[in-house]
Protein backbone atom coordinates (compact mmCIF):
# COMPACT_ATOMS: atom_id res chain seq x y z
CA UNK A 1 0.00 0.00 0.00
CA UNK A 2 1.42 3.63 1.05
CA UNK A 3 4.15 4.29 3.26
CA UNK A 4 3.33 8.02 4.90
CA UNK A 5 5.43 10.07 7.41
CA UNK A 6 3.65 11.77 10.29
CA UNK A 7 5.54 14.82 11.35
CA UNK A 8 3.26 16.13 14.42
CA UNK A 9 4.66 17.05 17.97
CA UNK A 10 1.28 16.05 19.44
CA UNK A 11 0.92 12.42 19.91
CA UNK A 12 -2.52 12.39 20.58
CA UNK A 13 -2.63 14.29 16.96
CA UNK A 14 -0.46 11.61 15.60
CA UNK A 15 -2.96 9.16 16.98
CA UNK A 16 -5.50 10.30 14.74
CA UNK A 17 -4.09 10.63 11.87
CA UNK A 18 -2.91 7.30 12.06
CA UNK A 19 -6.33 5.71 12.38
CA UNK A 20 -7.66 7.84 9.96
CA UNK A 21 -4.72 6.15 7.54
CA UNK A 22 -5.19 3.34 8.51
CA UNK A 23 -9.56 3.09 8.13
CA UNK A 24 -8.96 4.76 4.40
CA UNK A 25 -5.97 2.46 3.33
CA UNK A 26 -5.66 -0.67 4.86
CA UNK A 27 -1.85 -1.77 4.90
CA UNK A 28 -0.40 0.93 5.19
CA UNK A 29 3.20 1.67 6.79
CA UNK A 30 2.82 4.63 9.19
CA UNK A 31 6.24 6.48 10.22
CA UNK A 32 6.03 9.11 13.17
CA UNK A 33 8.63 12.19 13.95
CA UNK A 34 7.74 14.93 16.33
CA UNK A 35 10.76 17.06 15.24
CA UNK A 36 11.84 18.67 11.91
CA UNK A 37 15.05 16.85 12.26
CA UNK A 38 13.56 13.60 12.88
CA UNK A 39 11.14 14.22 9.86
CA UNK A 40 13.94 14.93 7.46
CA UNK A 41 16.26 11.92 8.50
CA UNK A 42 13.23 10.00 8.51
CA UNK A 43 12.72 10.80 4.91
CA UNK A 44 16.67 10.60 4.05
CA UNK A 45 16.36 7.01 5.18
CA UNK A 46 12.74 5.80 3.26
CA UNK A 47 13.48 6.92 -0.10
CA UNK A 48 9.96 4.92 -1.15
CA UNK A 49 7.94 7.23 1.25
CA UNK A 50 4.34 7.97 -0.46
CA UNK A 51 3.53 11.27 1.46
CA UNK A 52 4.97 13.15 4.06
CA UNK A 53 1.86 14.78 6.65
CA UNK A 54 3.46 17.75 8.29
CA UNK A 55 2.92 20.31 10.83
CA UNK A 56 3.73 23.93 10.57
CA UNK A 57 4.67 24.60 14.61
CA UNK A 58 6.03 21.32 15.74
CA UNK A 59 9.87 22.23 16.88
CA UNK A 60 12.59 23.34 13.96
CA UNK A 61 9.53 24.26 11.28
CA UNK A 62 9.87 28.13 12.07
CA UNK A 63 6.56 28.51 10.03
CA UNK A 64 7.00 27.63 6.69
CA UNK A 65 10.64 27.82 6.43
CA UNK A 66 10.63 23.59 7.16
CA UNK A 67 8.25 23.32 4.43
CA UNK A 68 10.49 25.14 2.06
CA UNK A 69 13.99 23.13 3.71
CA UNK A 70 12.02 19.97 2.96
CA UNK A 71 11.07 20.50 -0.39
CA UNK A 72 14.43 21.78 -1.33
CA UNK A 73 16.47 19.07 0.27
CA UNK A 74 13.44 16.43 -0.95
CA UNK A 75 11.85 18.08 -3.76
CA UNK A 76 10.38 14.74 -5.07
CA UNK A 77 8.90 13.57 -1.82
CA UNK A 78 4.98 15.06 -1.57
CA UNK A 79 4.02 16.86 1.25
CA UNK A 80 1.17 17.80 2.62
CA UNK A 81 0.45 20.68 5.25
CA UNK A 82 -1.47 19.33 8.09
CA UNK A 83 -2.14 22.64 10.59
CA UNK A 84 -4.98 24.43 12.86
CA UNK A 85 -3.65 27.52 10.51
CA UNK A 86 -7.25 28.59 8.52
CA UNK A 87 -5.74 31.73 7.07
CA UNK A 88 -6.08 31.41 2.84
CA UNK A 89 -2.99 33.45 2.43
CA UNK A 90 -0.95 30.81 4.38
CA UNK A 91 -2.63 28.12 2.47
CA UNK A 92 -1.58 29.35 -0.55
CA UNK A 93 1.93 30.42 1.00
CA UNK A 94 1.93 26.46 1.40
CA UNK A 95 1.26 25.74 -1.94
CA UNK A 96 3.43 27.89 -3.91
CA UNK A 97 6.47 26.41 -2.07
CA UNK A 98 5.38 23.41 -2.98
CA UNK A 99 3.27 21.42 -0.61
CA UNK A 100 0.53 19.43 -2.74
CA UNK A 101 -2.06 19.67 -0.36
CA UNK A 102 -3.15 22.06 2.84
CA UNK A 103 -5.58 20.15 5.25
CA UNK A 104 -6.61 21.73 8.35
CA UNK A 105 -6.85 19.60 11.58
CA UNK A 106 -10.79 20.37 11.91
CA UNK A 107 -10.61 18.91 8.58
CA UNK A 108 -13.86 15.54 9.51
CA UNK A 109 -12.69 12.36 9.30
CA UNK A 110 -14.41 10.85 5.87
CA UNK A 111 -13.14 14.36 4.12
CA UNK A 112 -9.75 13.88 5.31
CA UNK A 113 -9.83 10.53 3.72
CA UNK A 114 -11.33 11.68 0.42
CA UNK A 115 -8.55 14.51 0.32
CA UNK A 116 -5.61 12.27 0.87
CA UNK A 117 -7.13 10.14 -1.91
CA UNK A 118 -7.24 12.71 -4.31
CA UNK A 119 -3.66 14.06 -3.36
CA UNK A 120 -2.14 10.76 -3.89
CA UNK A 121 -3.96 9.93 -6.87
CA UNK A 122 -1.69 13.16 -8.47
CA UNK A 123 -3.91 16.20 -7.79
CA UNK A 124 -3.63 19.12 -5.34
CA UNK A 125 -6.22 19.65 -2.35
CA UNK A 126 -7.04 23.04 -0.78
CA UNK A 127 -9.59 23.42 2.09
CA UNK A 128 -12.49 25.01 -0.37
CA UNK A 129 -15.15 25.56 2.74
CA UNK A 130 -11.93 28.28 4.06
CA UNK A 131 -11.10 29.94 0.56
CA UNK A 132 -14.86 30.56 -0.08
CA UNK A 133 -14.95 31.64 3.64
CA UNK A 134 -12.35 33.79 3.34
CA UNK A 135 -13.08 35.30 -0.02
CA UNK A 136 -16.87 36.09 1.62
CA UNK A 137 -15.70 37.50 5.06
CA UNK A 138 -12.60 39.81 3.49
CA UNK A 139 -14.02 43.29 3.63
CA UNK A 140 -11.19 44.07 0.80
CA UNK A 141 -9.15 42.21 -1.46
CA UNK A 142 -6.22 42.69 -3.57
CA UNK A 143 -7.52 43.22 -7.25
CA UNK A 144 -6.98 40.87 -9.84
CA UNK A 145 -3.38 39.92 -11.55
CA UNK A 146 -5.08 39.15 -14.37
CA UNK A 147 -5.63 41.63 -17.23
CA UNK A 148 -9.16 42.58 -18.57
CA UNK A 149 -8.28 42.03 -22.04
CA UNK A 150 -6.48 38.28 -20.93
CA UNK A 151 -10.07 37.06 -18.88
CA UNK A 152 -11.88 38.72 -22.22
CA UNK A 153 -10.16 35.44 -24.19
CA UNK A 154 -11.70 33.07 -21.49
CA UNK A 155 -14.88 31.34 -22.58
CA UNK A 156 -17.72 31.11 -20.66
CA UNK A 157 -17.55 27.66 -19.64
CA UNK A 158 -13.58 28.32 -18.50
CA UNK A 159 -14.81 31.16 -16.70
CA UNK A 160 -16.66 28.55 -15.09
CA UNK A 161 -14.02 26.47 -13.97
CA UNK A 162 -11.96 29.09 -13.16
CA UNK A 163 -14.13 30.35 -10.71
CA UNK A 164 -14.56 27.33 -9.18
CA UNK A 165 -10.75 27.05 -9.31
CA UNK A 166 -10.69 30.21 -7.41
CA UNK A 167 -12.30 28.96 -4.31
CA UNK A 168 -10.10 25.58 -4.06
CA UNK A 169 -12.44 22.93 -5.63
CA UNK A 170 -10.96 20.14 -7.08
CA UNK A 171 -11.82 18.94 -10.99
CA UNK A 172 -14.32 16.31 -9.81
CA UNK A 173 -16.15 18.52 -8.03
CA UNK A 174 -15.70 21.14 -10.70
CA UNK A 175 -16.72 18.42 -13.30
CA UNK A 176 -20.54 17.24 -11.22
CA UNK A 177 -21.26 20.91 -10.61
CA UNK A 178 -20.92 21.71 -14.27
CA UNK A 179 -22.22 18.41 -15.87
CA UNK A 180 -19.39 18.01 -17.77
CA UNK A 181 -16.60 15.32 -17.81
CA UNK A 182 -13.79 15.40 -15.81
CA UNK A 183 -11.01 15.46 -19.15
CA UNK A 184 -13.42 18.38 -19.76
CA UNK A 185 -12.41 20.09 -16.88
CA UNK A 186 -8.95 19.05 -17.56
CA UNK A 187 -8.68 20.78 -20.74
CA UNK A 188 -10.50 23.79 -19.54
CA UNK A 189 -8.11 24.25 -16.77
CA UNK A 190 -4.92 23.19 -19.35
CA UNK A 191 -6.50 26.55 -21.40
CA UNK A 192 -6.82 28.91 -18.25
CA UNK A 193 -3.11 28.02 -17.38
CA UNK A 194 -2.03 29.10 -20.94
CA UNK A 195 -4.22 32.35 -21.17
CA UNK A 196 -3.12 33.44 -18.00
CA UNK A 197 0.40 32.35 -18.45
CA UNK A 198 0.82 30.45 -15.00
CA UNK A 199 2.96 27.20 -14.66
CA UNK A 200 0.27 25.86 -12.35
CA UNK A 201 -3.19 25.73 -10.66
CA UNK A 202 -2.07 27.35 -7.15
CA UNK A 203 -0.61 30.22 -9.68
CA UNK A 204 -4.18 30.69 -11.34
CA UNK A 205 -5.95 31.27 -7.88
CA UNK A 206 -3.18 33.58 -6.66
CA UNK A 207 -3.91 35.49 -9.94
CA UNK A 208 -7.73 35.54 -9.35
CA UNK A 209 -7.84 38.33 -6.52
CA UNK A 210 -10.91 39.64 -6.47
CA UNK A 211 -12.19 39.07 -10.18
CA UNK A 212 -15.95 39.31 -10.58
CA UNK A 213 -16.96 36.26 -12.29
CA UNK A 214 -20.44 37.23 -12.13
CA UNK A 215 -19.39 40.50 -14.35
CA UNK A 216 -17.98 38.59 -17.57
CA UNK A 217 -20.34 35.72 -16.88
CA UNK A 218 -22.89 38.15 -17.78
CA UNK A 219 -21.42 39.41 -20.83
CA UNK A 220 -23.20 38.45 -24.29
CA UNK A 221 -22.82 34.09 -24.33
CA UNK A 222 -21.17 34.77 -27.91
CA UNK A 223 -18.72 31.59 -26.76
CA UNK A 224 -19.03 28.67 -24.38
Amino acid sequence: MYQVLIADDHPLFREAIARVIDDGFPGSTLLEASTLEDAMALVADNDDLDLVLLDLNMPGMQGLGGLIQLRNEFPTVPAVVVSAEEDKRIILQTMTYGAVGFITKSTPRQRMIQALEQILSGSIYLPSDIIRADMAAAPARPESAVPPEVLETLTRKQLQVFERMARGEPNKVIAYELNIAESTVKAHVSAILRKLGATNRVQAILAAGDIDFGAYLRRPATRV
